[in-house]
């Protein structure tokens, strides 16, 4: 499956307000993309925008689950969750990262606030949040290329590699590609058969080998679990219930929000969360190891458009103009637009106008991450003596504008607009 390349930097701390910055933690953290505009093609499975700020988004790491070094003013083991996060941050080139001693999932120092890297992405999840594979460092193709993404590919994520290490526990949604999700399902066997003594996976409980005893909210603070199923417990826990005996029911009340949609691979079946936890009195476990089933995104509410935001303002740039071509001007003059989206866009209604009133109506499709010159030729005109060029959508909304003057202007030479 092609993913999404969004180059730009991950970022953990905020030099002018840092007790108010990132919490990266194993699974997650902060990127600022270079183009941001790519944030917004992408789908939307469960109908959610992206979360996308002048500050960057965050990226949930697809496939992994990371112990909670917070979650609704508490946390899982912190041995755990901890060496999750920093082999994160390390994977990603960050060091001496030292945390705030009363704000301990704020970065209070590192050596490098951000560093450059790229996500590979296919989708915003149910928070907001990118849905990728982390990768340090620079990749060679242009921000926006469709990258196909194998195992050989996967492997160098950091994803993969804390899933390799057993720093984390698998979870596939059905956003992942069936073969990678294969894939990965063997890595994380893999791990758990090793049960590296710096991994979870000696630790864990409330599994297939054996449930785990949980008497009250305090006793998740130090279990190493399934951090999904933690997710459960503890908003259930703190209804008061003085035992397990209705976590099952709880969960089926609300097929959204806690009893997740599933697909049971042993079984090729349909199911939900309560189909792979047993729990009473105060013992709970999954009956199936994690990457033995296959999480749907919460769906999308009515209304809810999961497609790609169509295009807005800055999707397409004009980047070049051609005002005085040699020879006559007539039908030689030239616009060049950029597409940084990752998607295809159907210029049908578009238009580029001139300060002057004319106005050449536009045809065809620019591809995404893709370049196209138009010839004006028709009503519109590129003044020798300066312009402004407006490109708008059918709406008649400006998506972009590009200003030269006249001592820009020279036969036979190209203006190229910065942006």
């Amino acid at each position: 499956m092609s993913y999404t390349l969004l180059r730009g930097s991950f970022v953990i701390r905020y030099p002018d307000l840092p007790r108010q910055g990132p919490e990266p933690d194993g699974d997650t953290v902060k990127f600022r993309p270079d183009t941001p505009a790519l944030v917004e093609g992408l789908a939307r499975p469960s109908g959610r925008p992206p979360g996308l700020s002048a500050r960057g988004i965050s990226v949930r790491l697809e496939a992994i689950d990371a112990l909670e070094t917070h979650f609704q003013d508490t946390h899982q083991e912190l041995t755990g969750a901890n060496a999750a996060r920093d082999e994160l941050l390390r994977l990603l080139g960050f060091t001496n990262v030292r945390f705030f001693d009363d704000l301990p999932n704020k970065v209070r120092s590192a050596d490098q606030d951000e560093l450059r890297g790229h996500v590979l992405s296919n989708g915003i999840d149910a928070n907001g949040r990118l849905i990728g594979f982390a990768f340090p460092g620079e990749h060679p193709g242009p921000d926006g290329l469709a990258v196909f993404l194998d195992e050989a590919l996967v492997d160098t994520s950091a994803n993969a590699r804390l899933l390799a290490a057993g720093l984390t526990y698998p979870a596939f949604y059905a956003t992942l590609p069936a073969t990678l999700r294969a894939h990965l399902a063997g890595v994380s066997r893999a791990a758990r058969a090793q049960a590296s003594p710096t991994g979870i996976w000696p630790r864990s409980a409330a599994d297939p080998d054996g449930p785990a005893e949980v008497g009250s909210l305090d006793a998740l603070t130090g279990l190493v679990m399934w951090p999904k199923l933690f997710r459960r417990l503890v908003p259930y826990l703190a209804t008061g219930a003085a035992d397990l005996d209705g976590f099952d029911a709880w969960l089926r009340a609300d097929p959204v929000n806690r009893d997740d949609a599933v697909f049971l691979l042993d079984r090729l079946e349909h199911g939900n969360l309560h189909d792979v936890i047993r729990a009473s009195g105060t013992q709970i476990q999954l009956t199936a190891w994690p990457e033995d089933f296959v999480i749907s995104p919460d769906p999308a509410p009515p209304g809810a458009t999961v497609e790609p935001h169509p295009p807005s303002t800055g999707d397409v740039l004009i980047v070049a103009a051609l005002p005085d071509p040699l020879g006559g001007d007539g039908g030689h003059e030239t616009v060049t637009l950029l597409n940084v989206t990752s998607r295809a866009v159907d210029l049908a209604g578009w238009a580029l106008a001139d300060s002057g009133g004319g106005r050449e109506e536009l045809t065809g499709t620019v591809a995404g991450g893709g370049v196209v010159q138009v010839v004006v030729g028709g009503r519109g005109q590129l003044r020798n003596q300066g312009d402004t060029i407006l490109l708008v959508d059918p709406k008649g909304l400006t998506i972009d504008r590009a200003t030269y003057k006249p001592d820009a202007v020279h036969p036979g030479r190209t203006i190229p607009f910065n942006h």
